[in-house]
């Protein structure tokens, strides 16, 4: 029985015509990409062996979240409904957030094989190689939760669908770069930060503490990368590209709104999205979800009138001088406190296993 919350296609095809490039210097490369790469072969893990699955999700809250974290918290809808009908609500939205989540990873693996191919220089094909194979485990944890705890799945979102054909489709190599690793992988990591930080639930807590120490290397890989070939564009092919991003956010900040889960639960949708799109808390969430992006795209060169003035209008313009590097050291230093806590834990039902 699918686990899905309507019929879904069961594949999607995509024509991606590129340019398979090689490159024969083998003796040389970036420090900085060689680094990342050597860090990227050590930070390797096992989803069997790092997370515990043998955890029970509580259905009626899967993530363990206050409900003020519910993005119909506080609406007509939700004070008409009784404790089940909230259980539903939250089951459903942790749901369609972690198959967003799962759809997206695929996205990003398909994306990164691709960069692998199309990329020019043999240190980016290195560090690109490494990602293959984390973003094929994080298609793996996040299927899995829900395959095996929320039992149910929600259909790839329209506008991450819309996204995804952009980065796949476009035949230029930094484009699938600029779309993929700093538009949907920023915008991932600071939605996983949320979770990471405010759920209580321990599975999915510590899920996407290790899946954002990953991402955290693979939004460092766009800027790098990008970063030293945006200069050598022209600024017709440069606007062409912030023209993309200020495109690409305001899909993706629409993206938030759930509205397959309104639908779903035959809800008022068209009451329910204007509360959303007017709640506060829900403002401020959405603004969130730029903190990483903002500061790339000026951090990689794309940073002109058009764009400026689209942050500016979402109200995240304030995010261009967060630390970049100041949020990867926390992603890695939380994902390690918690395999200390994990390792901790295993000592201790060791020791007592021991003494009996």
């Amino acid at each position: 029985m699918s686990v899905y919350t309507r019929p879904t296609e069961s594949g999607w095809d995509i024509e991606s015509p590129a340019t398979t490039s090689f490159d024969f210097e083998y003796d040389g490369g970036r420090d900085d990409l060689l680094r990342l790469y050597d860090k990227g072969t050590r930070k390797q893990w096992r989803a069997k062996d790092r997370l515990d699955w043998s955890i029970d999700v509580d259905l009626d809250n899967p993530m363990g979240f206050d409900d003020e974290y519910v993005p119909i918290f506080g609406s007509p809808s939700w004070e008409k409904m009784n404790a089940k009908e909230r259980a539903t609500v939250r089951r459903h939205m942790a749901s369609w957030q972690f198959s967003q989540f799962m759809h997206g990873e695929q996205g990003a693996l398909i994306c990164t094989a691709k960069i692998v191919q199309t990329v020019p220089s043999v240190d980016a094909k290195f560090y690109a190689a490494t990602q293959v194979i984390d973003e094929a485990r994080h298609v793996e944890v996040y299927s899995r939760y829900l395959y095996e705890k929320l039992e149910l799945a929600y259909p790839l979102n329209p506008n991450l669908k819309s996204l995804l054909d952009d980065a796949i489709s476009d035949r230029r190599w930094d484009m699938t770069y600029l779309a993929m690793q700093v538009l949907i992988e920023g915008l991932a990591l600071a939605a996983f930060g949320l979770i990471r930080n405010q759920a209580q639930e321990p599975l999915a807590k510590s899920l996407n503490a290790y899946v954002m120490q990953d991402e955290a290397r693979h939004v460092a890989f766009g800027r790098l990368a990008l970063r030293d070939y945006y200069p050598q564009l022209t600024q017709a092919e440069r606007d062409e590209r912030e023209e993309f991003c200020v495109d690409a956010c305001y899909r993706m900040r629409d993206r938030f709104l759930g509205e397959e889960v309104w639908q779903t639960l035959e809800l008022p949708v068209e009451e329910v999205l204007e509360f959303v799109q007017n709640s506060e808390i829900q403002i401020m969430f959405r603004s969130y979800l730029f903190t990483r992006i903002v500061p790339t795209l000026r951090d990689i060169g794309l940073w002109g009138p058009r764009i400026q003035k689209a942050f500016a209008d979402m109200g995240v313009l304030g995010f261009a001088d967060a630390d970049l590097e100041g949020l990867m050291a926390e992603d890695e230093q939380t994902a390690e406190e918690m395999d200390a806590l994990r390792r901790g834990g295993i000592e201790a039902v060791a020791s007592v296993g021991a003494a009996d």
